[in-house]
């Protein structure tokens, strides 16, 4: 569930594509085109922090691991995704504010804040935050996981033989690793790897008396926790029934007179920093955009230090020095007192203790694509809808592979933003391309943090002979589509398929998402177009169904709030409806707020960063923002309005921010089957405003709170979705057994979520 963070706050830079824009699009807003009024004491903004939002989303996440209704291990895995999402919030988010200041840059966000201002109220959340980590850690989580049989120890928890046994295995396997770099005038402070784990020695001579200092860093090739079964008797497997771990850095501590013979260990104190991650290509003097990245990836390794953590009995000296060195303010230095990096504690929902996890689910397959037909076949019947992880990912990865099977199949075309790591998809295209089909794909270099595997992907699809597209110039592509043509009895017919989520088999087990599979002539005549424009040039492309960022996305959005205000206005049926991950778009917060004044009804469910205001008198008092924060994460995008009587479901890749509005190529579409468009409501809509277990509500001061009553039954959305799916898999089953198919996919398994995305 790790976040995908937004685009680093810092000027904006005009891009040289036309591809996917009219010849003279209308000028892209600034992020803040009107100044925000100062709100008097006490009053609510009329815009919300966009950092201050996210950390409190994160404060939701580490509510779900303080939370006893999940199993231990569930609760473990809340909590490390928590910490790795702070890591790249600092990364990026921290990062560029960090650069506004440097430059002493007056520009103010939405809600009237310099980046020092910012800044300052970052480091107090930020530092609430890993006292709250810290305590859920410590104080609740390994205790109870000890009890449960799962421990990890420090070397004093060790017994006088197991530290004999230890302290071999420590010689024999660790120190081989190790490489202590002094800190001298004839030795530079070394180069510090990003968020690695560190310790500052203080060794003195005892002949001389001089005290000298040295960095030895936790080797990333050895496990931070040691399975104590393999350290003492040296058995790899480890019972899960009784696990103990050691903690790698205990077991170096111990140990470090091997490392500095003859001389006397003064102190060792832990420390962990993070370094600016953020990658900027001016792609417009770039000769070759793969090996241009492939050159960013290497230089984020050297990125400003953007944030020092240190243990809590740190010398001031040592933090001093390490200040200097690393070109760090005190208020860049955060004192932690509980595990550094305790992320790497997510290693513990490996173990097979499926009575510390969730209950395992199978996805079920859609009806559909139920029956002895083709892939192919399902979709000339009608339209398809898919709701994944309640729905299997396995049609979609069908449809891939029965196009590159099949002799009608002509040409193969679809996006790649972020992948599995044995993707089937990838293999499918290799082997249609292989067979000599036309097979296109555009691999979006640029997604952030992906570009290394990305990279490996694009190549291994060119050397198949698969025609590969480096992404647009200037911009990101997110939106997700495929498109198979085949040639057949009737002619050619075009095969399509929309998604609000990656196509990837790993996280379309944990994401909320969902897609739509078609026939319709005029979504296989969109996406050709589309495709065309992505490949080629194409100075402007018209849709009839699709509608795309950055050419007409935020302005057919603000449109549909438009029309319901006017709806509202002449007193017909009016309402908005809205799921997101992030809503941060200035303009189109204000035209909610005018529909809000209007008497539009409108609920959104806004996972992560909100910046609209809800609940504001005489500005916001008709919108109800609702955050969902659950077993899945939830990553759909659907807008749903009520149009005089006449709703319209469409379904997107894009959140309502800036950077999908205008620096990615984004695609929304309607759900045309009024059935399919009825599902969207109730399973997205109607459940998530119904939940009062996994959901907060969103009030004026930003503050999130828990909506169910005293009294009140509970409603768990997710649970109901996945009874509704168990349900359908076990009427599949009793369908299909007597005819020994297997229609079903394989239990999910316990993989973390990677999200941002």
């Amino acid at each position: 569930m790790t976040l995908r963070h937004e685009q680093r706050p810092r000027k904006k830079r005009a891009t040289s594509l036309e591809v996917v824009r009219d010849p003279a699009p209308e000028p892209e807003p600034e992020e803040r085109s009107e100044p925000s009024p100062a709100a008097a004491p006490g009053a609510p903004r009329r815009t919300l922090n966009r950092e201050l939002s996210w950390l409190a989303f994160n404060e939701r996440v580490i509510e779900e691991a303080r939370d006893s209704r999940w199993p231990l291990l569930e609760r473990l895995k809340f909590l490390a995704i928590s910490e790795t999402n702070l890591d790249e919030f600092f990364m990026i988010r921290v990062a560029g504010l960090r650069e506004q200041r440097a430059i002493d840059s007056l520009e103010r966000s939405e809600d009237d804040r310099l980046a020092a201002e910012t800044l300052g109220e970052v480091r107090t959340a930020v530092k609430a935050m890993e006292q709250e980590q810290t305590a859920c850690l410590v104080g609740d989580l390994l205790p109870k996981l000890a009890a449960a049989g799962i421990r990890v120890l420090a070397w004093t928890d060790l017994d006088e033989a197991q530290q004999a046994a230890a302290g071999k295995y420590f010689r024999s396997h660790v120190l081989p690793v190790l490489t202590p770099l002094a800190v001298d005038p004839g030795h530079p402070f070394p180069f510090l790897s990003n968020l690695s784990l560190n310790l500052a020695i203080e060794v003195r001579n005892a002949e001389t008396g001089q005290v000298k200092f040295a960095r030895l860093k936790m080797p990333p090739a050895i496990p931070r926790l040691l399975s104590l079964r393999e350290v003492v008797e040296g058995k790899k497997k480890v019972r899960p029934e009784k696990a103990d771990f050691l903690l790698l850095e205990s077991l170096v501590q111990a140990n470090l007179g091997e490392l500095f013979p003859g001389l006397e260990i003064l102190s060792s104190h832990l420390f962990r920093i993070t370094r600016d991650a953020d990658i900027e290509i001016q792609e417009d003097e770039a000769s070759d955009l793969l090996a241009t990245i492939e050159q960013e990836v290497r230089r984020r390794k050297f990125g400003a230090v953007v944030r020092v953590e240190v243990a809590p009995k740190t010398p001031k000296k040592i933090r001093k020095l390490l200040m200097r060195q690393l070109e760090v303010g005190e208020g860049d230095v955060y004192e932690v007192h509980g595990p550094l990096g305790s992320g790497d504690f997510a290693s513990l929902c490996r173990l097979d203790r499926p009575d510390l996890k969730d209950a395992p689910f199978t996805p079920a397959l859609a009806t559909a694509f139920a029956g002895d037909r083709s892939v192919f076949g399902a979709m000339r019947a009608g339209d398809i809808l898919v709701h994944h992880p309640y729905d299997a990912f396995a049609p979609v990865v069908e449809l891939i592979e029965e196009a590159a099977a099949d002799a009608k199949t002509l040409a193969i075309k679809m996006t790649l933003y972020r992948t599995s790591a044995d993707s089937p998809l990838i293999k499918a295209l290799v082997r249609a391309a292989e067979a000599g089909k036309q097979v296109a794909v555009l691999v979006e270099l640029k997604a952030r943090f992906d570009e290394e595997n990305n990279i490996v992907w694009a190549r291994a699809l060119e050397e198949a002979g698969v025609h590969v597209v480096y992404g647009v110039l200037g911009l990101k592509t997110h939106g997700k589509i495929a498109l198979v043509v085949r040639r057949e009895k009737d002619g050619i017919r075009r095969y399509v398929h929309l998604g609000t989520g990656n196509y990837n088999p790993s996280t379309a087990r944990v994401y909320t998402d969902f897609g739509l599979f078609t026939v319709r002539p005029e979504f296989g005549e969109d996406a050709t177009r589309l495709f065309n424009s992505l490949t080629g040039f194409a100075a402007s492309t018209s849709f009839s169904r699709l509608v795309t960022a950055p050419k007409d996305l935020h302005r057919k959005v603000l449109e549909w709030i438009a029309r319901e205000t006017a709806h509202a206005r002449a007193g017909r049926p009016c309402g908005i409806r809205a799921k997101m991950n992030s809503l941060v778009d200035s303009t189109v917060i204000r035209a909610l707020y005018e529909a809000s004044r209007a008497g539009v009804p409108i609920d959104l469910v806004v996972r992560g960063i909100c910046c609209l205001a809800p609940g504001v008198p005489g500005l916001s008092e008709k919108i109800r923002v609702v955050s969902i924060v659950g077993r899945f994460l939830e990553h759909s995008r659907a807008f749903l309005f009520e149009n005089g009587g006449e709703p319209e479901v469409w379904l997107s890749s894009a959140d309502w921010m800036p950077r999908n509005f205008f620096r990615r190529v984004e695609i929304a579409f309607p759900v045309l089957d009024p059935d399919l468009a009825r599902r969207v409501r109730e399973e997205v809509f109607d459940a998530a405003l119904a939940d009062n277990v996994n959901a907060r509500v969103l009030s004026s001061d930003g503050v999130y709170r828990r909506s169910r009553r005293e009294g009140e039954a509970p409603f768990d959305s997710q649970a109901q979705l996945l009874d509704l799916a168990r349900r359908r898999v076990q009427r599949a089953a009793e369908a299909f057994e007597t005819r020994g198919l297997d229609l079903l996919d394989a239990p999910a398994p316990d993989a973390e979520p990677d999200e941002s995305r």
